[in-house]
């Protein structure tokens, strides 16, 4: 217990204009023991009592949580005698506050990763063609203008009319379900040395220069093809559309991006990436195995594709990202192997003249 002198010291209790003269302050366990002239006893914690600042004369103590009741010291305190006099109070809810934080970063959580991709699939199957088609056409005028480096065209197609015609030929020979149904797609190259492929919405399948050029062989060409409309069979590109284009709006609401740029931006470069869930993935090398392999050809073709992209690295990077996304992609060299090990008597995806002028297909 420690007196503290409190001379014509006074005290405020916030609820009456009187003031009451303090008769003696006691330091006593962690309290300060206010106690009156007329019988008020008053008790504040040590650790929260703290200092008014800008007072003329004396001192002019208060607790942070009590916004009326003072303390006045005409003569001041001794320095040292409470502890955190001139210490910032902590703020008020902290503890509230962060509960509440924490919950909104986990509502928004939910949404975007588990709301909004459920019900993207189920929206998937909804989507009128034309809606799903202008969708892949509008995010793939995004991507050939992110890609002009010059800033004045978006990146051309390659139309060369042999080569348009080789490609033809192996969209005929591959674009068929396992019935035998042809799948409806748009078939483009881009003139781009990026070595990369990807499916967007709408049956869109595209095919950069730089990925045919890359390949030794038709075969290897016609093996990534071939995945990419497993992509388009199970409509992948749409999902990931839908799942893309949810998760960028509910961020607009939070963010105030309301104009949709972001969403079409974003939606561009996720279709350049192709980070499909791992599931989705495996069907569509499923589906190219199973394509491949009808269509006379042998599936190890990825996996040589594959193999050779790794060692090679460099421009190689994005085509292995984009199959990296989520399954190993040492598994899924394994499996195109293991698919492959059924003999194919078929010819060729191409013979070697439509070989040659589907690598021709970007020259004038």
């Amino acid at each position: 217990m420690m007196d503290i002198p409190a001379e014509n010291a006074t005290f405020f209790d916030g609820d009456q204009a009187v003031p009451h003269r303090v008769q003696s302050l006691t330091k006593d366990q962690g309290s300060l023991r206010i106690h009156c002239d007329d019988g008020l006893m008053i008790d504040w914690p040590i650790d929260t009592v703290r200092q008014l600042p800008d007072t003329a004369r004396g001192t002019l103590l208060h607790l942070p949580d009590d916004k009326l009741s003072r303390l006045y010291l005409p003569s001041g305190i001794a320095p040292g005698t409470l502890p955190n006099l001139t210490k910032r109070a902590p703020p008020k809810g902290r503890v509230r506050l962060a509960v509440w934080a924490i919950a909104a970063v986990l509502a928004v959580a939910l949404q975007v990763f588990v709301f909004v991709p459920r019900i993207s699939d189920q929206l998937a199957r909804f989507i009128p063609p034309a809606g799903e088609r202008a969708l892949g056409e509008a995010a793939l005028g995004q991507i050939r203008s992110l890609l002009d480096t010059s800033g004045l065209n978006p990146i051309g197609f390659c139309t060369n009319e042999t080569g348009t015609a080789a490609l033809r030929a192996m969209e005929d020979r591959l674009a068929v379900t396992q019935d035998g149904a042809p799948v409806d797609i748009t078939l483009h190259v881009l003139d781009h040395k990026m070595i990369n492929a990807f499916a967007a919405p709408g049956g869109i399948v595209v095919l950069f220069r730089g990925l045919i050029d890359a390949a030794d062989s038709p075969d290897e060409v016609a093996a990534v093809l071939a995945h990419e409309i497993g992509h388009v069979v199970n409509r992948d590109p749409t999902r990931n559309a839908l799942r893309t284009t949810g998760s960028v709006g509910i961020l607009g609401l939070l963010f105030g991006d309301f104009a949709g740029g972001a969403v079409m931006l974003m939606l561009a470069e996720r279709l350049v990436s192709a980070q499909y869930s791992q599931d989705a993935e495996t069907k569509a090398d499923e589906f190219a195995a199973d394509t491949l392999s009808h269509a006379g050809l042998s599936p190890d073709a990825l996996a040589t594709f594959f193999t050779r992209l790794q060692k090679q690295g460099g421009d190689a990077d994005a085509l292995i990202g984009h199959f990296m996304s989520h399954p190993d992609l040492a598994d899924r060299i394994s499996a195109a192997q293991k698919a492959g090990e059924t003999p194919n008597a078929g010819p060729p995806a191409l013979p070697d003249d439509a070989w040659r002028d589907l690598r021709d297909i970007c020259k004038s």
